[in-house]
């Protein structure tokens, strides 16, 4: 270890803290500008702050694709990490592209600045997210006991710039909401992170800084690849664009979210069969990648529940929700950050509740807390089913403790699956795909989120108590799966607890 390393912040490697605040300012952007995504794109085009004025199944199918791409390419971004870039460049550029994007959806220039905004997002999102939690995870030996807390200390990062996000951005652009300033107010968030990145990367010693591992064959190997992979790509494109132009399968937003979403399941089918078949991994490390697999489909399935709150629960609170504490009013976005005021009330709870379970030998293991975590989410929903039964009966709005009641069971659910999966991937993954496994890890947030998005574009399409139940029952029956799963789950994990 080198003395940068050896520095403490708050008992943990100093780098730990250049890490969490440049989660923080990168979640400050993302969730500031998911907060006003959805009623941006479904807001009316007005002369002096026109939204897109799209319906909200268009809305829905934008959202779901656009945040699961955000995620999708979480895997090439640890990918071309562990091969090319080393995850401390790959942060730093995925920043600057991050920062670019939402700089694009700022301009006023239409539905071209908006569509490239979001795709330069996502790219940059690809790069920086899967590192920064690789690089998080070698701080840390692999036994060291201070692993799991300085994941969740990270994880409080997250949140603090997903609760901070919707506050600031709604005391800058008023009511109702000024969308340029919006989004420039993210953009500038994500430049006070790179800065910071910068100035600390000092406290993170050699950390992410190799950036080729495996012999000169090897990398030829990997160069090929990717070249091929590119020229596919290209082709892929090309005749995309030919369909368009000539008629033949005229591109709409739901028929390319439908197109993602099925690269979304061929993706980790034919990623993890090439592992199996030409990855040349030893049993021990085939049946960790067999318990990665189950953990991906779980997560999954949770985020497919849990992200809904950028899309569902983002048009209940605007459209069902009387938005109001004490005969105060407050804008519909600011329901974007009680999931972290959750998180920050409960995460030292939590913290205690494990560590005294862990002392008694009593702490649930990894499956187990996947498992409470899915019926927990699932239980979120059905709070929601007789709040919806009032809306049928006539209710013009329900009030804020529906909402409130939803968004804590989703955070203990959160709490019991999000920060020990992040940590669950750096452990079980082998050495040498490590930065791939976390865009694996990510990929599965991808598919959540699209099946997310594209539930909340049926929000005017079907009876809400029915999409709610529908919600829970998935979520719950997954968890009791996964509760069934436990005993068999442990032998494939060994020794990784």
């Amino acid at each position: 270890m080198t003395s940068a390393m050896e520095k403490q912040w708050f008992g943990h490697p100093r780098g730990l803290a250049t890490l969490f605040f440049t989660e923080m300012w990168e979640r400050f952007s993302y969730y500031g500008g998911r907060a006003m995504l959805i009623l941006y794109m479904t807001a009316a085009v007005t002369a002096d702050n026109p939204g897109l004025g799209l319906s909200v199944v268009e809305a829905g199918a934008l959202y779901a694709l656009y945040t699961s791409v955000v995620y999708m390419t979480n895997l090439p971004g640890g990918w071309i990490a562990d091969k090319f870039l080393g995850a401390r460049s790959a942060v730093f550029w995925g920043g600057v592209l991050i920062a670019a994007g939402n700089l694009c959806l700022a301009l006023p220039f239409g539905t071209g600045s908006f569509f490239a905004g979001l795709g330069i997002v996502a790219i940059g999102t690809g790069l920086l997210k899967p590192n920064v939690s690789t690089m998080v995870g070698a701080l840390y030996g692999k036994e060291d006991k201070r692993r799991d807390a300085g994941f969740s200390i990270f994880y409080m990062g997250i949140n603090l710039g997903a609760f901070l996000a919707p506050i600031i951005a709604s005391s800058l652009i008023g009511q109702p909401i000024n969308w340029r300033l919006g989004f420039l107010a993210v953009a500038i968030g994500m430049v006070l992170g790179l800065i910071q990145y910068r100035m600390g990367a000092k406290y993170l010693g050699d950390i992410g800084l190799h950036q080729r591992s495996g012999t000169n064959d090897e990398h030829a190997k990997q160069q090929a690849l990717l070249k091929k992979a590119m020229m596919y790509l290209g082709i892929a494109v090309v005749l995309i664009l030919i369909g368009h132009f000539t008629g033949i399968a005229t591109l709409t937003i739901t028929r390319t979210s439908n197109a993602i979403g099925v690269i979304l399941l061929l993706i980790p089918i034919v990623y993890f069969g090439f592992l199996f078949t030409q990855g040349g991994f030893a049993s021990d490390e085939k049946k960790r990648i067999i318990a990665i697999i189950i953990f991906f489909l779980a997560a999954a399935l949770f985020w497919s529940a849990f992200e809904q709150a950028g899309s569902t629960l983002t048009l209940f609170a605007d459209r069902f929700t009387n938005n109001q504490v004490f005969g105060l009013s407050f804008p519909s976005t600011l329901w974007q950050s009680v999931n972290s005021v959750w998180i920050i009330l409960l995460s030292p709870v939590f913290a205690l509740i494990w560590m005294s379970l862990n002392r008694m030998n009593k702490e649930p293991s990894t499956p187990l807390k996947f498992a409470l975590g899915l019926i927990f989410v699932g239980l979120g929903y059905l709070v929601l089913v007789p709040a919806a039964m009032k809306l049928d009966a006539g209710t013009e709005k329900v009030g804020v403790m529906w909402l409130l009641s939803v968004y804590f069971l989703h955070t203990v659910g959160e709490l019991c699956l999000s920060p020990v999966g992040l940590s669950a991937m750096t452990k079980l993954a082998p050495e040498r795909i490590v930065g791939q496994m976390m865009g694996i890890w990510f990929l599965g947030a991808s598919l959540g989120n699209f099946i997310g998005g594209r539930v909340g574009g049926l929000f005017e399409s079907f009876d809400l108590k029915f999409i709610f139940l529908a919600v829970c029952g998935t979520s719950v029956f997954a968890g009791l799966v996964m509760l069934a799963l436990v005993p068999w789950m442990k032998r494939m994990m060994g020794s990784v607890k």
